[in-house]
């Protein structure tokens, strides 16, 4: 198989790792996290300059459409650079599941300062009792002076404090039990109440609650679930490309602390068992590494298929990541849970990935076919 990077995806590469190396090499990540959005918008808009942001929106809205491979090579980057800056949730989740659905009115009026990155959208799914099941939604759209009427709540949006809008979904209008319906609200929506909160990997995240917002009907968007799960596979993809690129630098941060740190005399990597557990990370890195190759090379139309192997992916993912990440913790001792050490910031974005949108354990039910 040829699995070498073209130009293109060289160039990419080389971008990331420029950009991880300008903002990242200092310790400026704790710093980005501190703030009151979870990430620095300068570095944000940064990334919109370089044509990064672009990379997850088509040719004809301005950006440059990436395949599997490419989208594999830019988010391993980012993970390796444990970077802070919320790209699938804005870009590749939010940014083109809009573009994917709005009219042509709507998307004219937003789509420039998105593929920018000038505006940024925030996608409003999730709720408290849904359970991984992505078709539990609770939100109510009614149709009320030629618009709708929302109510409900949203108990996790990633990354959604500061946006420009959300994209909320609600049950289908049209009480078709199978689907749902969406929505763009702009943030300053009279009605919408915002409580931000951190998570576990230092991001920002709010909870929504809204009781009967008036939202144009201009403003619904013309998808349901197939439009949004043809996002969120590819936003999965970015996912478990960023969970190998934390796996790998988690490794070598353990490696090089077992080779210089000592213990009766000697370096604490010299001993066997210390050695067979670095050996069994190692191992997983690889097959995760392989299961990435074996996605690039089906195609993007191969729906079914594709989504059942990312699945599977994000399951060993998930699993993997999270083994890894107690496991370097633990050989770096009492010190590895500080956060003056990058295993252990990089183990709570582990610990993110591994449970958003959904968990290991629905993964694997996809995988096997098992319906939500």
């Amino acid at each position: 198989m040829h699995f070498q990077l073209s130009d293109d995806q060289q160039m990419l590469k080389s971008l990331v790792e420029r950009f991880v190396q300008d903002h990242y090499a200092d310790g400026q990540r704790n710093t980005y996290l501190a703030t009151p959005y979870g990430f620095s918008p300068e570095t944000w808009s940064l990334l919109g300059e370089l044509g990064i942001i672009a990379t997850a929106f088509n040719e004809a809205d301005g950006g440059f459409e990436t395949d599997i491979k490419t989208l594999t090579v830019i988010f391993e980057a980012f993970g390796r650079g444990i970077t802070a800056e919320p790209l699938i949730e804005y870009a590749y989740e939010a940014g083109a599941l809009f573009a994917a659905t709005a009219s042509p009115e709507l998307k004219s009026a937003w789509i420039d300062q998105l593929v920018s990155g000038e505006k940024r959208l925030a996608l409003a799914h999730t709720e408290q009792r849904a359970r991984d099941n992505p078709l539990w939604v609770e939100v109510t759209a009614t149709p009320k002076d030629d618009g709708f009427s929302l109510t409900g709540s949203k108990s996790l949006v990633p990354s959604g404090i500061g946006v420009d809008g959300y994209i909320i979904s609600s049950k289908s209008i049209d009480g078709s039990e199978g689907d749902l319906s969406l929505f763009l609200v702009p943030a300053e929506t009279p009605g919408l109440q915002v409580a931000p909160y951190r998570l576990v990997d230092g991001r920002v995240a709010v909870k929504l609650d809204f009781d009967a917002i008036q939202i144009p009907a201009s403003h619904k968007l013309n998808g349901g679930i197939q439009a949004l799960t043809a996002v969120q596979q590819k936003a999965d993809i970015a996912r478990c490309a960023e969970t190998l690129g934390l796996m790998e630098t988690m490794f070598e941060a353990t490696l090089e602390y077992l080779k210089t740190r000592k213990q009766f005399g000697r370096p604490l990597g010299s001993f066997q068992a210390l050695q067979h557990r670095m050996v069994e990370q190692y191992v997983a890195i690889d097959q995760l590494r392989s299961l990435i190759l074996r996605l690039t090379l089906l195609k993007s139309e191969e729906t079914e298929e594709l989504g059942e192997m990312i699945a599977g992916v994000r399951a060993f993912a998930a699993e993997a990541g999270t083994a890894l990440g107690h496991e370097t913790i633990q050989l770096h001792g009492g010190m590895g849970v500080s956060e003056e050490v990058i295993v252990a910031t990089g183990h709570k974005r582990l610990m993110m990935l591994a449970r958003y949108p959904y968990s290991a354990e629905r993964a694997m039910d996809i995988y096997a076919g098992v319906s939500a």
